[in-house]
């Protein structure tokens, strides 16, 4: 095999394994068989261990002695960390989309923000999968409306961390018709070009310390969060609140 296919296989499996830890079908603290997803690919296990390093490179993936790869659990702290910076980054993209989204850009956030809407509305068995979609979408559009490359680039790409646990964030149909009203106040915002009013409405959107936390921690499965017994959870979620 030469080094150029290796590659190519090593990224075809990074990003199904991606996919599927965003996804939730490969859970924090899974052990990732690499002969069965060797097997899978119909390769050898060379290019399974470099798509673990890949991965392991941006913290999805742990890789243990005796062990081997595991989908990485965040720990409580970790996890709050990183809300707070991607309500940054999101208020960022907002301001400055408030600022540069075109006509068109605008046209195609109302219709993201209504599909987002309808879907929390309707509700249903599938509900929180459709609506993990089009707030993926919405959220995209935001990014590509800041005309700002690096900043989309740094916002997907914690985006795509968070991705486990920000499903669940959307579990409940109260949950996903909250998220829709703040899409639509967000979109108002940068609408009407309010650039300030569209970065604090994002903020709020993802801010944790407004109760979210608790309500994020409700819905977690056992074994998300690494290094938190469940009777340090009331303490900690306290020490986040002060």
């Amino acid at each position: 095999m030469t080094k150029q296919q290796n590659e190519s296989q090593a990224s075809a499996i990074y990003r199904w394994l991606e996919e599927e830890i965003m996804s939730g079908r490969l859970a924090p603290g899974d052990r990732l068989d690499d002969a069965a997803i060797a097997e899978r690919f119909a390769v050898s296990k060379t290019p399974v261990r470099d798509a673990f390093l890949q991965l392991a490179a941006i913290d999805f993936v742990t890789l243990k002695q005796r062990v081997g790869a595991i989908v990485t659990p965040l720990s409580l702290q970790k996890m709050v960390q990183m809300f707070e910076v991607m309500a940054k980054l999101e208020g960022t993209a907002a301001a400055l989309a408030a600022e540069r989204m075109t006509g068109l850009e605008k046209e195609a956030l109302v219709t993201s923000s209504e599909t987002c809407m309808a879907i929390a509305e309707r509700g249903g068995e599938k509900a929180q999968e459709v609506y993990a979609e089009a707030n993926f979408d919405f959220h995209e559009i935001v990014y590509r409306g800041s005309h700002n490359d690096y900043l989309r680039e740094q916002a997907s790409m914690l985006r795509r961390r968070l991705a486990p646990y920000r499903r669940f964030w959307l579990s409940t149909d109260a949950r996903r018709q909250k998220s829709s009203s703040e899409h639509a106040e967000v979109t108002r915002a940068i609408v009407e070009s309010n650039i300030e009013r569209a970065r604090l409405a994002m903020e709020a959107h993802l801010d944790l310390t407004s109760g979210l936390l608790s309500e994020l921690l409700g819905v977690l499965p056992s074994g998300y969060l690494a290094g938190i017994r469940e009777s340090d959870e009331t303490a900690e979620i306290r020490d986040y609140r002060t």
